[in-house]
C-alpha cells in the first residue's frame, strides 16, 4: 500500500534561543528521516520561539533568524520540511518555509494576524496574501499558520478550492482551560466544510505567562480524529495515510494545475506501519495542574534559576504552590520557610511542617515576632494617637517579604508568590509583602479552583494535609481573622469575578443573573481600585480565557465607574 508518512514535531522552543532551537529542529529532522517520514512540520516561529515580542524590532535578531533559516534548509535532504520563522522582504512576516532536498521551495506568509488578548502581531507583521498549494506524488497539500485556520475568511477555503487534499496548520496556540476541546471541534468543522484533511500542529512549553499545551492532531474530511499527541509533552507524532484514502476522501475539486507548486518526490516503501496514535484528553483538573507545572518549570529554567523559595503559612494557597513547584523542579530544588507571628495558630505551624515533610523539601522556621515588635516600636511615636488598622497587619506580610527576598538574594533562589486570582482581583494581598517575588504560580487560579486542585492532587496520595483544605481560609494577621471578614464567600465571589473580569459583563447584567446587588457593586469597586497593585505584581501562568497582564490592559488612572 502506498503510504504518506507525516511527522508533526510538537517541540518546546525557547524565545530568543535561535541556536538552541535550530539544534532541536536538526535533531528532529534526522529523527524523522530515520522514521521514513515524507513531510515534517514544526510549529509557528519555531526558529525564534513564540512570542518574541520586541525582539522583532532588533535588526540583528531578524538577521540571525534568517541566517539560521538558510542553514536549516540545507538539512532538509529527502524530506519535505515546513518550519516557522520570521521572513523579511521589505516588511516582516510571520512565515513558514517549505524546503526539500536542501533547497528552499517557497515561503508561506501568515494572512490573519491576531491582535487581541495576549497577541500583538499587527504591531510587528504585515499580512501575506498567497494561498500556496504544493503537489507531490499526486497529493496536494497546503500550509497555513495558526489564526489563518481560526478566521472565518481564512485561506483554507481557497486552498481547498485549488485542490489541496491536506492542510497543514502550524501553531503557537496558548492554553486556557479546555481550549483543546474547542480547537478540535472547530477544526473538525473546517475539515468537513472544506472536504480536506487537516493536520493541526501546536507548540508545547511555557513562555513567561503563557503555556502551550501541544495536543497536536490530524482530522479527516469527516471530522474524525485520526491521530493525537499528548498534552504538555514534546512529541514527534508520526502518521501514516494511505495515498488512495487521501484521494478518495478529500477534496474532489479539480486541481488548478497552473497554481500548483510541483515537488518531484516519489513515495518510498515504508518498513513500519500503523504508527497513528490517539492520546486521550486529560480530565479538566489534571489538565490545569499539568499546565501549572509546565509553566512553572519552563519559566524558572528558561530564566536560568535552579531553586525556588516559598513562604509556607500553613494555608491552602502556599501549599498548592509548593506542591506544584516540587512536581516542576523536584523536591531538592524547593525550600519552604515558615515565618510565624503572634497571630499564627499552632495548627498553621504544624500544618506547614507536615506539608514540607510530605513533599520532602527543606523547611526553615524564622519567627517574625521580634521584627514585628521592633517595627511597631519605631513607628509608635508617629502612630501612637491612631487606632490600629491594616497597617499593622500588613507590616507582618512586608517583614516576610523582606526575609524571603534576603534569602533569595543570598542563595540565588527565586521567590514564588502564593496569591490566587480571587485575591489579586480584589486586592486582598499586600504590595511589597506577600506580592513580593519573581513568579506567581497560581495568579490566574480562582480560590474555589485552588480547593478543587488541592483535593484532586490528594486523590491518589495525601500530600496537602487535609486540615489545610478543610479549615476556613485566613491570612492570620490579627486575632481570629477569616477571609470572609473582608470578602464574600468564595462560592459567591468567584462567579462574580468571572463575569466582571473574564466576560467583561456590566454591573447591571451581573445583578440580573441573580447575584446580590450590594456585593456585586463592592466587588467591582475592589477590582477597579486595585489595578495599581496588579500592575506591580510578578507574572503568573495564564489558565483562564482572560488573565491579568497582557490579556487585560486597563488604565490605572481610570475615572470610569459603572457603579
Amino acid at each position: 500500500m502506498s503510504v504518506i508518512r507525516l511527522a508533526l514535531a510538537q517541540i518546546n522552543f525557547a524565545v530568543g534561543d535561535i541556536v538552541g532551537n535550530a539544534t532541536k529542529i536538526k535533531k528532529t529532522i534526522n529523527k524523522a528521516i530515520s522514521a521514513e517520514a515524507d513531510i515534517i512540520a514544526f510549529p509557528e516561529m519555531a526558529i525564534t520561539g513564540y512570542p518574541p515580542e520586541d525582539l522583532l524590532l532588533k535588526p540583528s535578531f531578524i538577521q540571525d533568524n534568517i541566517d539560521t533559516m538558510h542553514k536549516l534548509v540545507s538539512t532538509s535532504k529527502n524530506l519535505i520540511s515546513i518550519i516557522g520563522f520570521v521572513h523579511q522582504s521589505k516588511d516582516l512576516f510571520n512565515a513558514a518555509l517549505i524546503a526539500y532536498q536542501n533547497k528552499l521551495i517557497n515561503i508561506y506568509k501568515k494572512q490573519h494576524l491576531p491582535n487581541y488578548g495576549v497577541f500583538d502581531e499587527a504591531r510587528y507583521f504585515k499580512k501575506g496574501n498567497e494561498n500556496l498549494v504544493f503537489q507531490y506524488s499526486d497529493i496536494n497539500f497546503s500550509v497555513n499558520i495558526c489564526e489563518d485556520i481560526w478566521h472565518p475568511n481564512g485561506p483554507i477555503k481557497k486552498q481547498s478550492e485549488q485542490g489541496a487534499n491536506i492542510i497543514i496548520n502550524i501553531n503557537a496556540s496558548p492554553y486556557h482551560i479546555r481550549k483543546n476541546v474547542f480547537r478540535e471541534k472547530m477544526i473538525a468543522e473546517k475539515a468537513i466544510n472544506n472536504n480536506v484533511w487537516i493536520a493541526y500542529l501546536n507548540s508545547v512549553g511555557g513562555q513567561d505567562e503563557l503555556v502551550f499545551d501541544g495536543g497536536s492532531f490530524l482530522i479527516d474530511p469527516k471530522g474524525n480524529i485520526v491521530a493525537r499527541s499528548k498534552q504538555f509533552k514534546e512529541d514527534l507524532l508520526l502518521i501514516d495515510l494511505p495515498k488512495n484514502e487521501i484521494l478518495n476522501k478529500s477534496s474532489n475539486r479539480s486541481s488548478q494545475k497552473n497554481s500548483l507548486i510541483i515537488i518531484d518526490k516519489k513515495l518510498s516503501p515504508k518498513k513500519k506501519s500503523n504508527l497513528n496514535k490517539i492520546a486521550k484528553h486529560l480530565d479538566p483538573l489534571n489538565e490545569i495542574y499539568n499546565a501549572l507545572v509546565l509553566g512553572t518549570k519552563d519559566y524558572i529554567k528558561k530564566i536560568k534559576f535552579n531553586k525556588v523559595v516559598i513562604g509556607l503559612s500553613g494555608g491552602i494557597d502556599s501549599s498548592l504552590t509548593a506542591t506544584i513547584a516540587v512536581d516542576a523542579l523536584g523536591k531538592d530544588n524547593v525550600i519552604g520557610i515558615s515565618m510565624a507571628s503572634r497571630f499564627t495558630s499552632n495548627n498553621s505551624k504544624t500544618d506547614a511542617k507536615e506539608l514540607a515533610d510530605n513533599l520532602g523539601i527543606k523547611f526553615w522556621e524564622i519567627p517574625i515576632e521580634t521584627l514585628h515588635k521592633a517595627f511597631l516600636e519605631i513607628l509608635n511615636p508617629f502612630f501612637e494617637k491612631l487606632p490600629p488598622n491594616s497597617t499593622e497587619e500588613n507590616l507582618q506580610a512586608r517583614i516576610r517579604g523582606i526575609l524571603l527576598m534576603a534569602i533569595s538574594n543570598k542563595f540565588g533562589w527565586l521567590v514564588l508568590t502564593t496569591g490566587n486570582k480571587s485575591e489579586m482581583a480584589t486586592g486582598y494581598a499586600t504590595l511589597y509583602g506577600d506580592m513580593a517575588g519573581g513568579f506567581a504560580v497560581i495568579k490566574d487560579v480562582p480560590k474555589t479552583l485552588v480547593f478543587k486542585l488541592s483535593t484532586w492532587k490528594n486523590s491518589k496520595k495525601i500530600i496537602i494535609p487535609p486540615n489545610i483544605i478543610n479549615k476556613p481560609p485566613t491570612a492570620e494577621l490579627r486575632e481570629n481573622q477569616k477571609d470572609e471578614d473582608s470578602l464574600p464567600k468564595y462560592e459567591i465571589l468567584d462567579p462574580i469575578l468571572t463575569q466582571y473580569i473574564e466576560l467583561d459583563q456590566g454591573i447591571n447584567t451581573i445583578i440580573k443573573e441573580g447575584y446580590p446587588s450590594k456585593i456585586t457593586k463592592r466587588i467591582a469597586q475592589l477590582v477597579d481600585l486595585n489595578e495599581y497593585k496588579r500592575r506591580q505584581a510578578p507574572p503568573g501562568i495564564k489558565i483562564t480565557e482572560k488573565a491579568f497582564g497582557k490579556d487585560r490592559r486597563l488604565p490605572i488612572s481610570n475615572q470610569y465607574k459603572p457603579y
